[in-house]
C-alpha cells in the first residue's frame, strides 16, 4: 500500500477549488530533473522500481475499483492567459489534485490516488521519464502486492502515442493501462481535458478493459497504443487507428468495445526491470537525395541506434544506403520505417544490411529498438525482432493448407 500524503475530502477540493482557496493548489514538481529526483527506490516490492509517492488520495469507497493516476503534464495541464487560447497556452502547469478535483465524478466509478511525476509539456518526456513511468505501473499493477486496479496517465498529446506504445510493450500484466490528453488546456471554452479524464478512468475500470494493453481514451474513442497515433495538430479528434480501426468508444460516458479482447499480431511484451538505462537511438528524416550523412556524427555523439524515416514503404537515395550499410558494418543497427503514416516497411535485398520497422511509424520504431538495445539483444536478435512476426505472413505458402 502507498504512503497517502494528502487524504481529502473531494467536496471539500471541489469547494475550495470553486471559491480559490489554496487548499487545491496543484502539488506540481515542474521540471524534468525534479521528476527525476523524485523517485524513490522501494525495498518491498522491486528494488529497481520506483516508489508510489502519492499526492492525492480522495476518500476511500468500498465495493469500488482503486485507480492510480499518474501525471506528466501536457496541454491537459495547460493554461492560457485567454480562455479562447488553444495555440500559445503553457502546457504543464495544473496538479493532479487540480484535474482530479475538476471532475468530482470520478468518484461514482472509482476511487483514485493521484501521483505528480512531472509537469512538461510531452516534447520534454526523457528516456529516463519513459523507464520509470513503465516501473511505475508495472509496481503498481503487476507487482505481488498490487493494489490498483487500473492505471490512468495524463500526458501531453505530442509525444502521447510514444509513452503508450512503450508501456504497451513493457507492462507485465493484463490490468489496465490508459493513456489520456488533451487538445484545449484546461483555461479554455469548453476545455476537453475533463471529460477525457473521466472516459479515461471509466474505460480503465471497466472489465471488458483488461487482456487489450495500453489503451488510448479521448474524444470518446478507444484504440490500442499499438497502433494508435496523433494525426491532427490542432483538433480535439486528433487521435486516429489508421489500419485497424477503433476498439471501441463512449456513449454517455459508458465505454463499449466492438469485439472481445485481442492482442495485436506482430506485438511482442519486454521485461525492463533491470533495465536502469535506455540507449540513445536517433531518427532521421528522409527526403529526395538525403544521403544520411548525419549517421556518423549521431555515432560519435553516442547515438546506439538509428531509425530511418524514409519515403515511400522505406526506401533510401542509393548514397543513403551506402552510408546506413557502412554504419551497420561498424555495429550500429539501422531500422527503415516510412514517414507515410499507413502501410508496412518490409525486409528488401535492396537494403540487406538494415532492419524493416514492419507497421511501426519511426518514433514507435525508435522505442521499440530501444527496448532490445537495452535488453543486449545482439544484432540478428534485433533483427528477428522487427522482422519475424511479418516475414511469417510474406512466406506463407497457402497451398500447404489445403
Amino acid at each position: 500500500m502507498p504512503t497517502k500524503v494528502s487524504s481529502l475530502a473531494v467536496a471539500a477540493l471541489a469547494a475550495a477549488s470553486l471559491f480559490g482557496s489554496s487548499a487545491a493548489a496543484p502539488l506540481a514538481l515542474g521540471s524534468a530533473a525534479s521528476f527525476e529526483a523524485e523517485l524513490v527506490k522501494s525495498d518491498t516490492v522491486d528494488s529497481s522500481a520506483p516508489q508510489l509517492n502519492i499526492t492525492y488520495s480522495s476518500n476511500y469507497t468500498e465495493h469500488l475499483p482503486r485507480t492510480l493516476i499518474l501525471a506528466t503534464g501536457g496541454t491537459i495541464a495547460g493554461v492560457s492567459a485567454s480562455d479562447t487560447d488553444s495555440t500559445t497556452y503553457t502546457a504543464g502547469v495544473v496538479g493532479v489534485e487540480e484535474l482530479v478535483v475538476a471532475v468530482p465524478q470520478l468518484l461514482n466509478v472509482s476511487n483514485i490516488d493521484g501521483m505528480q511525476v512531472s509537469n512538461v509539456g510531452s516534447e520534454s518526456i526523457t528516456d529516463a521519464m519513459a523507464l520509470s513511468l513503465t516501473k511505475l505501473v508495472n509496481n503498481a499493477l503487476c507487482a505481488s502486492n498490487a493494489s490498483y486496479d487500473a492505471v490512468v496517465i495524463t500526458h501531453g498529446t505530442d509525444t502521447l502515442e510514444e509513452t503508450a506504445f512503450f508501456l504497451d510493450a513493457t507492462v507485465q500484466c493484463d490490468k489496465p493501462v490508459v493513456v489520456v490528453g488533451a487538445m484545449r488546456p484546461s483555461t479554455a471554452v469548453s476545455a476537453d481535458g475533463p471529460n477525457n479524464l473521466l472516459q479515461a478512468v471509466t474505460t480503465a475500470v471497466a472489465p471488458e478493459a483488461r487482456e487489450r494493453g495500453t489503451l488510448i481514451v479521448m474524444n470518446d474513442r478507444i484504440c490500442q497504443a499499438y497502433f494508435c497515433q496523433k494525426a491532427n495538430s490542432n483538433t480535439v479528434d486528433t487521435f486516429e487507428s489508421p489500419e485497424p480501426g477503433f476498439i471501441g468508444g463512449l456513449l454517455s460516458d459508458k465505454p463499449f468495445f466492438y469485439s472481445s479482447a485481442s492482442t495485436p499480431t506482430f506485438k511482442r511484451v519486454y521485461d525492463l526491470r533491470n533495465v536502469s538505462s535506455l540507449p540513445p537511438v536517433e531518427v532521421l528524416y528522409g527526403y529526395q537525395g538525403t544521403d544520411l550523412g548525419l549517421l556518423d556524427a549521431a555515432v560519435e555523439r553516442g547515438a546506439k541506434g538509428f531509425v530511418i524515416a524514409g519515403t515511400g514503404a522505406g526506401s533510401l537515395s542509393d548514397t543513403g544506403a551506402v552510408n546506413a550499410a557502412a554504419v551497420v558494418d561498424n555495429g550500429v543497427p539501422v531500422v527503415r520505417s516510412s514517414k507515410i503514416n499507413v502501410g508496412f516497411t518490409v525486409p528488401s535485398s535492396l537494403y540487406p544490411n538494415t532492419i524493416a520497422a514492419g507497421s511501426l511509424n519511426p518514433v514507435k520504431a525508435r522505442r521499440l529498438l530501444q527496448i532490445l538495445l537495452a535488453l543486449g539483444k545482439s544484432p540478428k536478435e534485433v533483427k528477428q525482432a522487427f522482422e519475424e512476426p511479418l516475414q511469417s505472413y510474406l512466406t506463407l505458402d497457402i497451398k500447404k493448407y489445403y
